[in-house]
């Protein structure tokens, strides 16, 4: 979980303190590796410079071709969800502009971050190396088929909303994995943790309303 570009990320770090602490804390997220991960990585280098301005805001913001970057509080909301450990393996769809895969990045071994839309998979694949998040795996796809060769994987995270959760998704869950997913319509969605038992049984629960832009794909809309 190294990463040597440390001195990067010491820009605007009192804006990160104050997002972390007014937005996150305040709202009940207590994973201290969540939060000290909120606090290293520097959001602003995931927005494009017109929006940097806002990257500390309480708020998503749009980074083209129809997609966004969310509102830090449900990044780490969602991250946290998935009850990660430092030895997981975590796969997330919709890489977006690479923000919460960094994220991700600091508190479990190794992400797997799949996009389908090539220009921002390769804008967030450049941020990734010029930031030197080694734990990071991009690929270019179909997220909602998941990544078999990789799987299986301790924790799903979707960063886009699904009519029904994708079955390739949940086949590539680990005994006792987690897969948070925000499944319902095109503007609004519940938010879903489904766990594999040990057993192999699913465990489903409904953690919060929220919105997402569609996640597109085969076993998507």
């Amino acid at each position: 979980m190294s990463c040597s570009g440390n001195h990067k990320n010491a820009e605007r770090s009192d804006e990160r303190k104050r997002m972390v602490e007014e937005q996150i804390k305040k709202r009940g997220i207590s994973d201290e590796r969540i939060l000290r991960a909120m606090l290293e990585v520097p959001r602003h280098r995931f927005v494009d410079r017109g929006q940097q301005v806002f990257a500390y805001d309480d708020a998503p913001l749009p980074i083209g071709y129809g997609q966004t970057i969310s509102q830090p509080y449900i990044v780490a909301f969602m991250i946290e969800a998935l009850m990660p450990a430092p030895s997981h393996r975590v796969l997330e769809i919709g890489t977006g502009s690479g923000y919460a895969a960094a994220v991700l990045s600091r508190v479990v071994a190794e992400v797997y971050t799949m996009e389908t839309v090539k220009p921002l998979y390769e804008t967030a694949k450049k941020r990734v190396e010029e930031l030197e998040y080694n734990n990071i795996h991009l690929r270019l796809g179909d997220g909602t088929k998941g990544w078999p060769e990789a799987a299986p994987f301790d924790g799903i995270l979707v960063s886009a909303g699904a009519p029904l959760v994708p079955k390739s998704l949940v086949d590539q869950l680990a005994p006792g994995g987690r897969l948070v997913i925000p499944v319902g319509g095109r503007i609004n969605q519940s938010l879903l943790r489904i766990t594999r038992a040990a057993d192999g049984q699913l465990l489903q629960e409904e953690l919060a309303m929220v919105r997402f832009v569609p996640l597109v794909g085969e076993e998507g809309w």
